[in-house]
């Protein structure tokens, strides 16, 4: 829609009164500047008045200044990233040694990313988020450097299936908080090589007790008497001595926007009470306000 706008205004500019045309060449000239920041800093630096860029969202049909904006805020996000090629990596590999190496390892987190994502089937997707959404408690369990991803995707997670439980949660084994784990239950499970004794231990303990199992790993093969409803198979190859975490939590990023999707009312309650609630008890830093002078 940023585009269709722009070519609007290009068509329209010159019939515009002066303050609008002014403004109309600005928004044509510096779409992510417009769509970044606020009236009172657009209009100071088109020089009119923010009443102009109030006027000029009326004349292109839209109720407020947000609603013009909003199409050009949206553009600045990274939807369009993968049409935009390789050329810049290229680019910056010609800069110099340090610059080359640099390009190689963001050359190759994209390459682990996008094999990543493009083998996350949406028929596996499917069957994962129905099994968590219709687990009467889903555990989710890592170790170690695994552990990271884990605790993301229940911290998120949790405010759309409140029956999410991380587990290990603190200094205990995870065998122990999987104890009541049954049929109506499932086990979202991450391990990337060398795999997690504990961790595989703990799936074949879900199995045996009849519970769904997800797997995230960078095998579909990581040991014997373990056998996953879903696997989501990810890159973790890396130029530097340790896998790399990127295309697992491309995966686990795209799970969580799919119980988001079909959380309902109840869930985007839910997360705005969590909001609210983190809020009031000062859970987020504020800036102190400055004091008032008294005139």
């Amino acid at each position: 829609m940023e585009h269709s706008l722009v070519s609007q205004l290009k068509s329209q500019i010159e019939s515009l009164p002066p303050q609008l045309a002014r403004a109309a060449k600005y928004i044509v000239d510096h779409p992510a500047e417009f769509g970044m920041q606020p009236i009172r800093d657009t209009a100071q630096d088109i020089g009119v008045s923010a009443n102009t860029l109030v006027r000029l969202a009326n004349r292109l049909g839209f109720d407020t200044f947000e609603a013009l904006r909003a199409p050009f805020r949206e553009a600045l996000k990274t939807e369009r990233e993968s049409q935009l090629g390789a050329d810049w990596l290229d680019q910056m590999a010609t800069k110099g040694p340090f610059e080359a190496q640099h390009a190689r390892l963001l050359r190759g987190e994209l390459n682990v990313v996008s094999r990543s994502l493009r083998l996350m089937a949406p028929d596996k997707a499917e069957q994962a988020i129905s099994a968590i959404q219709q687990a009467q408690t889903c555990y989710v369990t890592a170790t170690r450097a695994s552990y990271a991803l884990a605790h993301y995707f229940h911290y998120v997670g949790r405010m759309m299936v409140p029956g999410m439980q991380l587990v290990p949660r603190h200094m205990g084994s995870a065998l122990d908080e999987l104890i009541d784990i049954g049929p109506k239950d499932c086990l979202v499970a991450m391990s990337f090589a060398p795999y997690s004794s504990e961790t595989i231990q703990s799936m074949r303990f879900a199995q045996s007790r009849g519970a769904r199992l997800i797997l995230i790993s960078d095998s579909e093969v990581i040991a014997p008497q373990v056998v996953p409803d879903v696997v989501f198979v990810i890159s973790s190859l890396s130029p530097h001595f340790f896998g790399s975490y990127g295309g697992g939590m491309a995966v686990v990023e795209c799970l969580l926007g799919h119980l988001a999707a079909q959380a309902g009312p109840e869930a985007a309650q839910r997360i705005a009470d969590y909001q609210s609630m983190r809020e009031e008890t000062g859970a987020y830093w504020q800036p102190a306000k400055p004091p008032r002078i008294k005139r």
